[in-house]
């Protein structure tokens, strides 16, 4: 049985002395919203000032709950948490019973012995870990495992938080009782057979019987056992012939199986049961078809090669289409299954396949991990390294080791998670980090001790990958439809196009009197629309001028902003589905955001508002469709229009049609050509024509191209463009 605890929550300079104001505290949450809750404070999220939190992050923080519980005979009694962010003591009537740094590794005390009703139970949380005093920025994280991401970036700002952030109870067990079970599995060549292996630990073992059964996604029983409960640690094997195999999205099913196990006592009533979700699945990451036989500019000697990059699911390379998961909010105490639901939702109806949990972000709930399960996304999960130089000083070393090990331990029974990273943009000029970094050789060991069936790269990006770009236009000129073209990588793991958010989300979060036009020094900066970056980003208004004008209201600026957000991100997802089997994967930067933006490159708006460019990117990630490679955006008069024409198709099986692709410019419909008997086999593009015509001289404004197959409207595609 579980039970919730009172708390309150306090603040002290000095971890010797208590504070002199307690306030009710949220647990899981963060100290700043307990202490803006009770004096306040507006929503942090629409707070126009959210320095007023600054002094929070160099303060002891100490939680403080009476003890209230009433054991039966035999029954012990734990406290169990599942996250304190970040360094923590724990004590119990003023005394230390548990010490620890890292946000990831649960702890479970036994407080049987020491503890009776009305005791009192704290939690002391150290000062946010920094590595030095200046500058204030991302670099004082370098020495920790706490996320990088609160120490301001170009989408979050200063705002780091604190506090038990996860599910924290007092729960009261049976003297013999289960601690811990897990199964894992290893299929047979052909994945025609699996043997399934249960592992369980338990306290007190007095003989009693253990009944594991394994459910099918029919829920027919597939596998019953009875064993003798008579060690600390039993171990079980099973095989399975014909699994149901877990499929992503748009490949097949997310079959799962159910195991139950159930300790029972003497008389054979069950006294604890514990369930898990199992996908069975192979993955693996391998060099696409024609890697190794590529050119190389030097014959001699031989060199590194870029890295592998392919997903192999059950024997089948898939082409992987998603986008980036940062921090969907400021304070990852508060997400809940249901707030998780609705943007992983969102990201499987736009027909994406994986999402990529960004190493400056924290590793997500367990929630988060079920419902990527259930809904067929596959996780590429990154440890909490990004952008900094983690240098490898024994003190960083030992608590990076246990905190992976939680992680890794956690989330490797999930179907979804299937791919270990060792965190974001370590190889570069910024980071300066090596794979001969002791931090990434640590990491690179433990995945392979603790999961060595799931694949691990160093970072991203890795050689043959990119990073980039993020704006529609570049400063030499370029678009997103030549500068994508002309790139030739082999995963596109970050790039996006900037856009405003909607008006209605502007509204809330900049003042009447700065909504239009906008301006660097009013909340469209601290909502990082302008210098998050460069000069003029997120919101880019030089670009949008260019092609368009002046605004005359910000619903306008908005529309325009937002059509060449959708538009570009379209273009590219399209563009690296046309470079498969070379590219293999096309993830955007990035789906959501910790707090209501005024622009960047997100497709949902904190907490759940969708841009127009979601929908983009679903028309542009349908498993099958036509599609046409555009030379640019902004056309003239008399110019010839060309296009080349594409079937894409990442099904498992082929597709075909016939294609005609007209041109709506003026008021005009031109009829550029067809394309008939169109066919694309399983996971496999076809090549089209290439087609021209010489625009009219009409009233300048937006031109539609269409790209359509007969019989087939779910396979139509359309693209905006500009007359100028």
């Amino acid at each position: 049985m579980k039970t919730q605890l009172n708390w309150q929550v306090g603040h002290t300079a000095d971890r010797t002395q208590p504070p002199t104001e307690f306030v009710p505290a949220t647990v899981p949450g963060a100290v700043q919203l307990d202490w803006a809750r009770a004096h306040g404070w507006p929503q942090p999220e629409y707070d126009p000032d959210v320095t007023k939190y600054a002094w929070m992050e160099d303060v002891f923080w100490l939680y403080r709950a009476p003890l209230v519980f009433d054991l039966a005979a035999g029954e012990r009694l734990f406290f169990v948490c599942k996250g304190v962010d970040y360094q923590f003591e724990i004590r119990l009537n003023g005394e230390i019973l548990h010490e620890q740094e890292g946000m990831f590794t649960p702890v479970e005390l036994d407080l049987t012995e020491s503890a009776k009703t009305g005791d009192v139970l704290e939690v002391l949380v150290f000062p946010a870990p920094k590595s030095c005093a200046t500058p204030v920025d991302r670099n004082q994280a370098n020495q920790s495992c706490k996320p990088t991401v609160s120490y301001e970036w170009d989408f979050h700002p200063r705002l780091i938080p604190l506090g038990i952030w996860d599910e924290t109870v007092l729960e009261t067990r049976p003297a013999a009782h289960i601690r811990f079970a897990e199964v894992m599995y290893e299929f047979n060549a052909d994945l025609s057979q699996v043997t399934v292996h249960l592992t369980a630990g338990f306290a007190n073992p007095m003989g009693q019987p253990l009944r594991w059964r394994l459910l099918a996604p029919s829920q027919a029983e597939v596998i019953r056992e009875v064993e003798t409960v008579d060690a600390d640690v039993i171990s079980v094997n099973a095989t399975l012939a014909a699994p149901v195999l877990w499929w992503p999205n748009g490949q097949g099913e997310p079959a799962r199986y159910t195991s139950i196990i159930e300790l029972l006592d003497h008389a054979g009533h069950v006294v604890q049961t514990q369930t898990q979700m199992i996908g069975f699945r192979q993955v693996k990451l391998v060099m696409h078809p024609t890697q190794w036989q590529e050119k190389e500019v030097v014959q001699f000697p031989k060199g590194r090669h870029t890295s592998p990059i392919t997903l192999q699911i059950n024997g089948r390379a898939i082409f992987a289409k998603g986008s980036n998961w940062v921090t969907p909010t400021m304070f990852p105490g508060t997400l809940t299954k249901a707030f998780y639901r609705e943007q992983l939702q969102l990201a499987k109806d736009a027909n994406m396949n994986i999402v990529r949990c960004w190493g400056g972000a924290n590793v997500q709930k367990e929630a988060f991990f079920e419902l990527c399960d259930e809904l067929g996304l596959m996780v590429w999960q990154e440890f909490p390294l990004a952008c900094n130089r983690y240098e490898g000083t024994p003190e960083y070393l030992q608590v990076l080791d246990q905190e992976s090990k939680s992680i890794i331990r956690r989330l490797r029974q999930h179907p979804s998670v299937l791919l270990w990273c060792g965190g974001n943009e370590l190889f570069n000029n910024w980071s300066k980090m090596t794979d001969q970094d002791l931090a990434l050789r640590l990491l690179n060991r433990n995945c392979y001790d603790l999961d060595p069936n799931t694949p691990f790269l160093m970072t991203s990006p890795s050689m043959g990958m990119a990073h980039g770009g993020y704006f529609f236009r570049r400063a030499d000129g370029a678009e997103v439809y030549q500068y994508f073209a002309q790139s030739h990588a082999t995963a596109y793991t970050e790039f996006g196009v900037t856009a405003p958010a909607n008006v209605e989300v502007l509204k809330k979060i900049i003042p009447e009197a700065e909504l239009f036009p906008p301006k660097p020094g009013t909340q469209w900066q601290v909502r990082h629309a302008f210098k998050a970056w460069e000069p003029h980003s997120w919101l880019d208004l030089p670009t949008i001028r260019d092609y368009f004008g002046e605004a005359h209201d910000l619903e306008q600026l908005v529309e325009w902003g937002q059509w060449l957000q959708s538009e570009g991100y379209k273009a590219i997802f399209e563009e690296a589905r046309r470079q498969k089997p070379v590219c293999s994967m096309a993830l955007n930067w990035c789906l959501n955001e910790p707090w209501p933006t005024a622009a960047n490159n997100s497709l949902i708006s904190w907490p759940t508002v969708p841009k127009p460019a979601l929908q983009a990117v679903a028309q542009a990630c349908r498993p099958a469709l036509a599609s046409a490679r555009i030379p640019k955006f902004s056309w003239r008069a008399d110019e010839t229009f060309s296009c080349d024409v594409f079937l894409l198709n990442d099904a498992p099986m082929p597709v075909e049609g016939d294609i005609e692709v007209l041109l709506y410019v003026g008021g005009a419909v031109l009829a550029l050509g067809e394309w008939d008997n169109a066919r694309a086999e399983a996971n496999q593009n076809a090549v089209g024509p290439t087609l021209r015509v010489v625009l009219p001289d009409v009233e300048p404004g937006e031109m539609r191209l269409a790209v359509r197959v007969e019989n087939k409207p779910e396979w139509d595609s359309e693209y905006r463009l500009l007359l100028k």
